[in-house]
């Protein structure tokens, strides 16, 4: 069975991801109302985010490590962990990141935002980007959970 920590931690990620998917959709017909929505839901994106960066270092270090990744990597499918589990380890790194870099964007250009097409222009690729790269970590989570069910129903342990 899953450990409840792994749909804490994709469902933070997703409301996260989902606060910037809305962000982007703000930004497409900027007005002062909505920079304001964009900026207030930018923060929640980025506190959901950073939750769900901190649910997961706890569930690496302390239940996948030691029980989990040895079952994949045992099992018919160990690039599960090697490929997918090393490049979400790495990429996830950047998300906290960069929707910290894209919030402080909407503070400093908040009004040159409605005016100003090329500001508008890179924070809808910023938020277009977190957004990828969240489900992209949804995808690879899939895989990942993937490789340990399969391990286990062909009984690797």
């Amino acid at each position: 069975m899953a450990h409840p920590l792994i749909g804490i931690h994709a469902a933070l990620g997703e409301i996260g991801v989902l606060a910037f998917l809305w962000v982007f959709v703000e930004l497409l017909n900027p007005t002062i109302e909505r920079v304001k929505r964009a900026k207030i839901v930018a923060l929640m994106g980025i506190i959901f985010l950073f939750m769900s960066w901190v649910t997961a270092g706890y569930y690496y270090v302390n239940i996948y490590g030691p029980e989990v990744k040895p079952i994949i990597k045992g099992g018919p499918m160990p690039w599960a962990h090697s490929i997918f589990t090393e490049t979400k380890e790495h990429v996830f790194l950047f998300l906290p990141f960069i929707s910290l870099f894209t919030l402080g964007l909407l503070h400093k250009h908040e009004k040159k935002l409605i005016t100003d097409k090329n500001i508008k222009k890179s924070l809808l690729i910023l938020c277009g980007l977190i957004v990828l790269i969240g489900l992209s970590m949804a995808g690879m989570g899939y895989i990942i959970s993937t490789g340990a069910r399969t391990a286990l129903e062909a009984g690797f342990i």
